[in-house]
Order: C-alpha cells, then sequence, then structure tokens
C-alpha cells in the first residue's frame, strides 16, 4: 500500500492486530509482548519486524521514547480486568494495563490510538473507568476519543465475535475518522470454511458435517495459562459447538481419518481460520500455546477494517493540507 505509515503495537499477541495494521498501511516499528511463545510467532512470520525481547518485552518495562512520532500506538491490553467470566475488578485488578498504555501513548504522542478489549468493559460498572480514560486522552490532545462494539462477523469473519475497540484521535486528524461499515455480506458457516480442512484426510463423514455445521461459530476463547489444555470454550459453548457437529472437549492434532465416526474436533489450523488467520500465517509451540495465541486474538479482517478507517483518516488530512 502506499502512503505507509508507522505503528508500535503494545500486547501485540500471535499477531492478528499486527498482521491486520500491516494490511492496512501500517509499518511496524516495535511490537510489545511478554509472552514467549507469540515472541517466536511474531517473528516466524516476519522477521523483519521488530519484536522486542529481554525486560523491555514487558510493557511495565518498555520505554517508548525512542519511538516518539510514530503515527499510530496500537494494542490489545488484557481483558481479565474486564471480562466477564473473571471477577471484573476493572483498575483494582494488577493485570490492568491501560496505565502502562497510556503513559505510551504520553511518551510517543501518535496521531492515533486504537486499543482493543473484551465486551464488558462497556459494562456499567465501568462506566466512571471509561470516562477518566477519555479524560486522560483529551489531556494529550486527543479530540476524538470513542469506542464502539464491533462483531467480528460483519467484517466477513466465520465467527460470533464482539470485540470493543477505543480508537483516539489527535485534534489534527479527528474531523477525519470515520468507523468502518460492515461489508454487508454474509460470512461463510462453519461448514463452508472448513470442509477442504476437515477432509483433508479422506473422511468419509465430510460432506455431511459440512451440511450440519451451516452456521457461524460460536466465539473462540483462549483462555489463561491457568487454564487446563486447549478446549473451544465452557459448557454453554461446547453445547453450540455441538449443534455444528463439532466436538468442543479439545484440539485435535489432525484433521478425522478416512473410517472416523462421531464428532470431529478443530485443528490449530481450522481454528486459527476462524478467527481470520490465513493459512500461512504459522504458530510457534504445540497445541496448547498455538490454540491460546489464536483464541486470544484480535481477528486480522476487523484490525484492518479500523486501521483503515485510522490510515485514510491521517491520510487525507495531509493530502487536504497539501491542496
Amino acid at each position: 500500500m502506499q502512503n505507509s505509515l508507522s505503528s508500535i503495537e503494545l500486547c501485540a499477541g500471535g499477531g492478528g492486530q499486527a498482521l491486520g495494521l500491516e494490511r492496512a498501511g501500517f509499518d511496524h516499528e516495535a511490537l510489545v509482548e511478554i509472552d514467549d511463545w507469540s515472541r517466536k510467532t511474531l517473528q516466524l512470520n516476519r522477521p523483519n519486524w521488530n519484536v522486542i525481547n529481554g525486560p523491555q518485552s514487558d510493557l511495565a518495562d518498555f520505554d517508548a521514547r525512542p519511538y516518539k512520532g510514530v503515527d499510530l500506538v496500537a494494542g490489545g491490553v488484557p481483558c481479565p480486568p474486564f471480562s466477564r467470566a473473571g471477577k471484573q475488578l476493572g483498575p483494582s485488578d494488577e493485570r490492568d494495563l491501560f496505565p502502562q498504555a497510556l503513559r505510551v501513548i504520553d511518551e510517543v504522542r501518535p496521531k492515533a490510538v486504537m486499543l482493543e478489549n473484551v465486551r464488558g468493559f462497556l459494562d456499567a460498572v465501568f462506566t466512571d473507568y471509561r470516562q477518566d480514560l477519555k479524560a486522560q486522552l483529551k489531556k494529550l490532545d486527543y479530540t476524538l476519543v470513542e469506542w464502539r462494539l464491533l462483531n467480528a462477523s460483519d467484517y466477513g469473519v466465520s465467527q460470533l465475535r464482539p470485540r470493543v475497540v477505543i480508537v483516539a484521535i489527535h485534534k489534527t486528524f479527528a474531523d477525519r475518522f470515520e468507523w468502518p461499515k460492515a461489508d454487508g455480506a454474509r460470512p461463510l458457516s462453519v461448514g463452508e470454511k472448513l470442509h477442504d480442512l476437515m477432509g483433508a484426510n479422506g473422511w468419509q463423514g465430510t460432506q455431511a458435517w459440512r451440511a450440519q455445521a451451516d452456521e457461524i461459530a460460536p466465539t473462540i476463547v483462549g483462555g489463561s495459562k491457568k487454564h487446563g489444555g486447549p478446549d473451544l470454550g465452557p459448557t454453554r459453548a461446547r453445547k453450540a459447538w455441538a449443534t455444528l457437529g463439532v466436538n468442543g472437549s479439545t484440539i485435535a492434532e489432525e484433521a478425522p481419518d478416512q473410517a472416523f465416526e462421531g464428532m470431529p474436533r478443530l485443528t490449530v489450523r481450522m481454528v486459527a481460520r476462524l478467527q481470520g488467520f490465513p493459512d500461512d500465517w504459522q504458530f510457534a509451540g504445540r497445541k496448547t500455546a498455538s490454540y491460546r495465541q489464536i483464541g486470544n486474538a484480535f481477528p486480522p479482517p476487523v484490525a484492518q477494517a479500523v486501521a483503515s478507517s485510522i490510515h485514510a483518516a491521517i491520510t487525507m488530512r495531509r493530502l487536504f493540507a497539501v491542496a
């Protein structure tokens, strides 16, 4: 893409948001991520990216001052403080990294900010927290500070995945930003999306399974390191998967063989495709480590849609100023 802009990404994970930003025309100056497997994934797929290693891979120790003036600070700060699956402690949770993100924004002073989080961030209990966040950003001259609940299925992702995206635009560019519109197309069902992968080993039941898996997927969850092995969520989620003919209790090493009978499990590659990753995106680590990276990722198509709107706001203002 022409008119490339620069970015740094915080809590980059396995690269979902980073890939979306790249597709939208942002060149990564630095990616900060504390998880070793996730850093290896980023380096495996993009050896040219500056993935921060060593002590500064911890956001609390990351010195952002060398990156002052980059165009965008983006990130997927941890969700446990706001997740309905947790205790929703918000600012009282030691895992709340919004204060560190604000420190980085202050040190960098980018033209725009893009942060994503779980739906629980919008719960009424966090109203004061959200307003305080907006006030702090406005003190830094980000006159547009908004958040939206975006559904991944509105951007071609075959999954029910609501995520909150927070966008802050510096006053110089704020009047040019517009939230991306849903593309209006029906996302592919699980069966349509995965039938080739499910039948890769010649499973005789592939076509019947494809017909049964006729809806998009429930929200894929990654869990934490305290969680056991990889699975597709709690009991209610597994029941939803079962209606699609998927055994959600674990993740499979490979597609079912020719004579398999019963409900098949998804592989890591299948889950990654449902999350919006391209098939050539590789994940470092074995099944559990790979699945967590995928399940906790921001779907690349959604990240690309929002980042493209930010990119347009900045570049259109530049063009308008030149004209």
